[in-house]
């Protein structure tokens, strides 16, 4: 068996792991393999990279998706949220206005996951996905895709 990097998370098969999670929140993981949909909207994309906004009002929560090369996240509204992770581990964190997070995925790896706004603010991120790593990346339906770069 490969060893995985340090960004991997892998789904857990026991559905006793998810027994907190809100009524629902498990069935939609189990569909959202395929979700590459990371932000909100894909406002550009090249064949080296793909720039999203991810804007999450107060109590909203964006859809399982799971990342499956390099990418950076950083912050553009500060506020709380809640992740859960298809490992059934759910963190919660404050983010501040400029934090960056970067991530690796070597071959096979990935980390699907929802993100729930839990503060009374607007979230709002900008996710960078490089496009050159080593899995194939995955297919994003041009409703997502920002209405100047889908043509």
């Amino acid at each position: 068996m490969s060893e995985h990097g340090p960004h991997h998370i892998e789904t857990n098969p026991d559905p006793a792991a998810f027994a907190d999670w809100p009524d629902g929140l498990y069935e939609e993981m189990l569909k959202s393999h395929d979700n590459g949909c990371v932000g909100s909207v894909l406002v550009s994309e090249t064949d080296r990279v793909r720039v999203w906004h991810l804007h999450l009002p107060a109590g909203a929560r964006c859809a399982f998706h799971r990342h499956v090369n390099p990418y950076f996240w950083s912050v553009l509204s500060a506020g709380k949220a809640r992740n859960y992770f298809s490992s059934g581990e759910v963190t919660d964190a404050e983010y501040t206005v400029g934090e960056t997070k970067h991530f690796h995925y070597g071959a096979g790896d990935y980390m699907m996951h929802s993100l729930e706004n839990t503060g009374d603010t607007d979230l709002a991120f900008t996710t960078v996905e490089f496009m050159d790593g080593t899995n194939p990346a995955l297919d994003i339906p041009d409703e997502v895709r920002l209405a100047t770069q889908a043509g």
